[in-house]
């Protein structure tokens, strides 16, 4: 499931181990190829990146694979769905083994201790088409489930051939964001488990995780909503313990057992989505970094490359008309 930003940089037309691994660098993915020269053609085709608002990123993908290799995401998604319309994969997570064929869909939630594998073999056609949701309340999306997991889903045969077509159409720069965003939204109805249809201030009645309490389960699910509406004010988790009724060590472990991620890193994904999301507006990239709760714009430009594969720049210049 590879995924790349044409945004920053030319499409790719083909993969080998060097580019690989500096797209693997670049965003948080460890990639695996066995008995592969350092020039060999992993893959060729094409990959294209497409932006969308309200925080989500879509990837495109229509690749023949030469050499069989693996990815594995170093990041956390709260919800990430992929889908094959051609070819077939293999997903791993933890436990969980899906082998995904043409028409079949999965929804995942995944962090760097549980990451998504993928196995994609040799084969003469691979179309994927892989969805991320970089924040959930910019779509009013519930919190991920408190561990992570796979669950994989049937793709309707209309709309299967919808995306395909899609896929292959040449549409103007301002039409194509519109088509997928209508597209991507249809993906995140159809794809998230049943759980995944709460509201959020319905997320204290998603099953306990085990070793919190029902009490500090609506603790820290008001705390999580807190952080998720207001990313933009400053935080120091003494503080958050003390207004979660937790010790700070307790808090940090539950917090982490109840949704995968620290309380941190959980905030940090909301003040980048938040960014993005003003510089589409227009915002120029101090105001969006002041704004979101970062006081250097140069600390703001670090952190939102490392999330998105792109500098805050190239967000504002894309969208500036």
């Amino acid at each position: 499931m590879t995924s790349f930003t044409s945004q920053a940089s030319p499409p790719l037309h083909e993969l080998t181990p060097a580019t690989l691994a500096q797209l693997g660098e670049r965003f948080g993915i460890d990639y695996r190829v066995r008995n592969a020269p350092a020039e060999a053609r992993i893959a060729t085709g094409s990959v294209r990146d497409i932006a969308l608002p309200q925080s989500m990123h879509l990837t495109l993908s229509d690749l023949r694979v030469n050499c069989a290799y693996s990815s594995a995401s170093r990041q956390t998604a709260p919800w990430f769905i992929s889908v094959v319309l051609e070819g077939h994969i293999i997903a791993r997570l933890g436990d969980q083994r899906l082998d995904l064929k043409a028409g079949d869909g999965i929804c995942a939630h995944f962090t760097p201790q549980q990451p998504l594998t993928v196995y994609q073999p040799a084969q003469a056609r691979l179309h994927t088409l892989n969805l991320a949701v970089l924040a959930t309340t910019p779509l009013a999306l519930p919190p991920p489930p408190a561990t992570p997991g796979l669950t994989p889903w049937r793709l309707p045969a209309t709309f299967s051939e919808t995306l395909r077509q899609a896929a292959v159409d040449t549409l103007a720069n301002w039409r194509q964001p519109l088509i997928w965003q209508g597209l991507a939204l249809q993906l995140l109805g159809e794809g998230l488990p049943d759980h995944g249809r709460l509201t959020s201030s319905d997320a204290s009645s998603v099953p306990a995780s085990p070793g919190v309490s029902p009490r500090d389960e609506q603790r820290l699910a008001v705390l999580y909503q807190r952080l998720a509406d207001h990313p933009e004010h400053a935080y120091c988790l003494s503080n958050l313990a003390r207004d979660a009724a937790m010790s700070p060590s307790s808090l940090r472990q539950k917090f982490r057992a109840r949704y995968g991620c620290s309380i941190f890193d959980h905030l940090r994904q909301h003040r980048l989505a938040q960014a993005y999301q003003d510089l589409q507006r227009g915002m120029s990239v101090q105001q969006a970094a002041h704004r979101c709760g970062y006081r250097h714009a140069t600390n703001f430009a670090t952190a939102f490359r490392r999330r998105f594969g792109m500098a805050p720049h190239d967000v504002a210049t894309r969208h500036a008309f």
